[in-house]
């Protein structure tokens, strides 16, 4: 038989913290775990085979209500190719977290089919391939989390027409406390008790730090950042949604947080530090806030990273 050389790609994209309390809908951040990976490969017929899905139940093969295989196809239809792809998603995140996760598939699948096909797209451009999986999973083409898990860093999403991802990096160190209270919060409920008019008071206020924030972050100013991180709008709304939250911002606080909010639309709660050894004891504080309460938990601690999505394999091989 004749030997056939074959290649495929693996990708990891990592969760994110969008909002960031007084950014919302426009800033995230990446975190360095947890984090989800795409297999990728080519193959002579067309379409998009999903051979494999693993670390979650309940998440369809379906290349049409999957978000990699969305993700895919627009890519393939852009480039106008023939051939199709076979791709396979490990789900290193849990779903419905806060974190990001359906982003985070979004991003690795983007990721590794651009390098599968000699990256004909650079990794920013990629963004707006990521942001089709948003669309599936949420009836949104929102960046916030994409473009974090794609840029690393911190990401300023300043607008959507035209899209424009501004890339802040990280210019100071910082680490986030991440606590994943495992109850079931659906960002359709989160948004609905918003309310669609904002004070101009509050308004005002929100505005302010989250220019502070940016400002903190490119002057390497702690003290700036940790006046900044407060949510003045949707903080006190949505936070009625996750319980003992009140008490674990303050245990936090305590411990040495610069801040402490919601991250994206819930149930997961983040605070941001400047050491590794004030985010595990701000994770410690937070843990025995639900201790004994019934509720179980995960908690991460990462340092926020420059790299966003990366590979973690790419090889030739050969099939005889």
């Amino acid at each position: 038989m004749d030997k056939q050389e074959e290649q495929f790609v693996k990708a990891y994209a990592p969760a994110t913290v969008a909002n960031v309390c007084c950014g919302f809908d426009v800033l995230g951040f990446a975190l360095d775990a947890p984090g989800d990976e795409v297999w990728a490969r080519k193959k002579e017929t067309p379409g998009i085979l999903i051979s494999a899905v693993t670390g979650v139940e309940g998440l369809s093969a379906d290349p049409t209500l999957n978000v990699i295989g969305v993700v895919a196809q627009k890519m393939l239809t852009d480039l106008n190719l023939e051939h199709g792809l076979e791709l396979q998603l490990h789900k290193g995140m849990p779903v419905g977290s806060g974190l990001g996760s359906s982003a985070a598939s979004s991003a690795a699948a983007a990721f590794a089919v651009n390098a599968l096909l000699g990256n004909p797209f650079t990794t920013q451009e990629l963004v707006v391939y990521a942001m089709e999986g948003e669309r599936l999973a949420s009836g949104s083409a929102h960046a916030d989390n994409v473009a974090p898990s794609l840029l690393g860093g911190f990401v300023l999403v300043r607008g959507y027409d035209p899209l424009d991802v501004i890339p802040l990096g990280v210019p100071l160190d910082l680490y986030a406390s991440v606590l994943y209270p495992q109850i079931e919060l659906k960002t359709s409920l989160s948004r609905s008790i918003l309310k669609q008019e904002i004070p101009l008071k509050k308004g005002i206020k929100q505005w302010g730090n989250l220019a502070g924030l940016m400002a903190g972050l490119l002057m390497k100013d702690y003290g700036l950042i940790r006046r900044s991180l407060h949510d003045e709008i949707f903080e006190p709304e949505r936070s009625v949604l996750i319980p003992l939250f009140k008490q674990v911002k303050d245990a936090a606080l305590k411990a040495g947080a610069l801040g402490c909010g919601i991250s994206g639309s819930g149930p997961s709660i983040f605070a941001l530090s400047p050491s590794a050894e004030v985010a595990h004891d701000i994770k410690n504080a937070m843990e025995k806030v639900y201790a004994g309460s019934g509720i179980e938990t995960k908690s991460y601690v990462s340092k926020v990273p420059e790299q966003g999505v990366r590979l973690v394999e790419q090889s030739i091989y050969q099939t005889v």
